[in-house]
């Protein structure tokens, strides 16, 4: 009997991504926020991988971009919420 579970790479940044799609239409309304900002920043550090990759002779790949962005839009998500739980405790 073979039971193999397995969870490709694939699928665990559909899920990230769907995650960062929904953070990112949750902040839209907002003027300025971490969210955005982390973005903006991976989808730049994400071109500047891809563009070492060129040079490596991988080829440019867009998914290191995509990557990039999601993992920015992430810890944005992390650092706003920092700032309201801290914004929070100052409160109390």
């Amino acid at each position: 009997m073979d039971l193999k579970i397995t969870m490709t790479n694939l699928d665990i940044w559909k899920i990230l991504g769907i995650i960062t799609v929904v953070l990112l239409v949750v902040f839209f309304r907002h003027v300025q926020n971490a969210v955005w900002g982390g973005l903006t920043i991976g989808i730049i550090i994400g071109f500047l991988v891809a563009i070492f990759f060129v040079f490596k002779g991988n080829g440019f790949d867009w998914s290191i971009i995509i990557k990039g962005a999601i993992l920015g839009t992430l810890t944005g998500f992390i650092a706003e919420l920092l700032g309201r739980v801290s914004d929070f405790i100052k409160k109390r």
